[in-house]
């Protein structure tokens, strides 16, 4: 039997970590593991690509980022979304259901 694909769906990762920020601010770590439970394990972010994705949202001002202490007192860097990242998740949450049900109708239609 073929391993399961466990990669996040390209072009879906900024609104995943946007979502998943929308709950509680976390670290990088944090927000893999969030990703990995709430997907029941469907999804896993590599931690590259994870980091990648972050620098890029801040730059874009779409996250803040502190460094705090975790629970097991070590430094780590905490994100937070923007006023600008929760109007951006609005967006690309109404572009995925869109595209998502577009998906649905023709896995559905009959030739």
């Amino acid at each position: 039997m073929d391993e399961l694909n466990t990669d996040v769906i390209q072009g879906t990762l900024d609104m995943i970590i946007l979502k998943t920020l929308s709950w509680a601010p976390l670290h990088g770590y944090g927000i893999a593991q969030r990703i990995e439970d709430v997907s029941g394990n469907v999804f896993k972010v590599n931690p590259g690509s994870l980091l990648t994705a972050l620098k890029r949202l801040e730059r874009a001002g779409l996250l803040d980022s502190e460094w705090r202490k975790t629970a097991n007192s070590r430094r780590a860097k905490y994100y937070t979304l923007t006023p600008g990242g929760r109007q951006r998740l609005a967006a690309e949450r109404r572009d995925w259901e869109r595209r998502a049900g577009a998906v649905t109708r023709l896995l559905a239609a009959e030739g």
